[in-house]
Parts: structure tokens; sequence; C-alpha cells
């Protein structure tokens, strides 16, 4: 249906991605914060040895995003900061965020070991089944003597990883994609149950 011609749906608050310049993050994000616009800046800690000394810094998870809630139709209040490129989609009309995605990604930071990945497709997709991350899909991986899921966001091409208890997970589906197998060589192996 259409109101003042646009689709119903662009009235309501929903989330997008919002594509920006490098390194711009977090001073994009206290910009949002000065124009009451709801917004979410994933990061995580990483430690980087300097000459003197090892910094625990807080990067963003996926560089040259963050996420914002809003209207399709108040869409100026953020592409008119200066240095937001725009929001991620096609030509005719931005992708909107599922919330379970933002979900996911919020309680990744939570808890605490999340950490960026490439973006995967193929793989044993698994569930999480216990604890905080209950619910949350994505692909197992194993290295060495920990386990970990790889969480991957159509929307945006991105993914991240989350330290998991390979006890708290089953298998979404029993078929193990050829494409995880010919990848069994490499350091991040997807795995078969």
């Amino acid at each position: 249906m259409l109101e003042n011609g646009l689709p119903v749906e662009w009235g309501h608050p929903q989330w997008y991605a919002l594509f920006v310049r490098s390194n711009q993050e977090k001073r994009i994000a206290q910009q949002l914060s000065g124009r009451d616009v709801e917004h979410f800046l994933p990061c995580y800690r990483a430690i980087s040895q300097w000459k003197d000394r090892r910094v625990q810094l807080e990067i963003p998870l996926f560089p040259g995003y963050l996420f914002v809630r809003l209207p399709f139709s108040e869409r100026l209040k953020v592409l008119t900061i200066p240095n937001v490129v725009s929001l991620v989609g096609s030509r005719t009309a931005p992708s909107r965020i599922a919330e379970q995605e933002i979900d996911w990604i919020r309680r990744g930071v939570e808890q605490g070991t999340v950490e960026p990945h490439p973006y995967l497709k193929v793989g044993s997709r698994v569930i999480i089944t216990h604890g905080v991350l209950s619910g949350l899909e994505g692909i197992l991986l194993r290295r060495q003597n920990n386990a970990r899921i790889v969480v991957s966001l159509e929307s945006i091409s991105r993914a991240f990883t989350v330290e998991i208890d390979p006890a708290c997970v089953k298998p979404l589906d029993n078929r193990l994609d050829e494409s995880a197998r010919s990848t069994r060589n490499t350091a991040a192996v997807a795995c078969a149950f």
C-alpha cells in the first residue's frame, strides 16, 4: 500500500546498514547520537603491539559499516552526515537488516569472543542449542582444540566468528557440501557431524 507516494513500511523504523568512509565509524556513531538516531556499531577487542607496549584496541567488527534504525522516509538524517557514503542496498532501495541478524551480532559482541571472518556460504550449517547464544545459526569451524561458528550476514556480505562449546550445537542438515569437503586442508575447516 502507498501513503504519500511511498510504501507504508518506509514510514516505520527498520534496520539498515550504513556504508561510511574508512576509519570514520566511531566519529559517525557520535554524530548519530547527537541527531537522536538509533544506531549500533559492533566492535571487538584486539591487542596491538606498539614499539614500547601492548595496547588493547576496540575495533569495528565490520570496517566501513554501522547499523541505523529509522524510517526510510527520514534517511536524510544520516545521509547528510559528512563521511557517510550511502545506505547499503540496490540502486532502487536499501536492504533492510533483519532484527534477528542485529540480535545475533549484539549477542556475539556481548559474549565477548567475536572476531571478523571472511564471508562464507558453504559448510556444515549448525544451530546453537544451549547458552547465551542459543538460536544463533552459522557454519561450524574447528581450529586445533576449540570450535567457532561463522555467522554470515547476507545483507552486507560480511561475517564474524563466535567461540562456542561444540557440545552446544546441532546440525541444521546432515549433508556435507562438496565444496566443504574440499576445504579440509585449510587452517579453518568446516566440519561435518
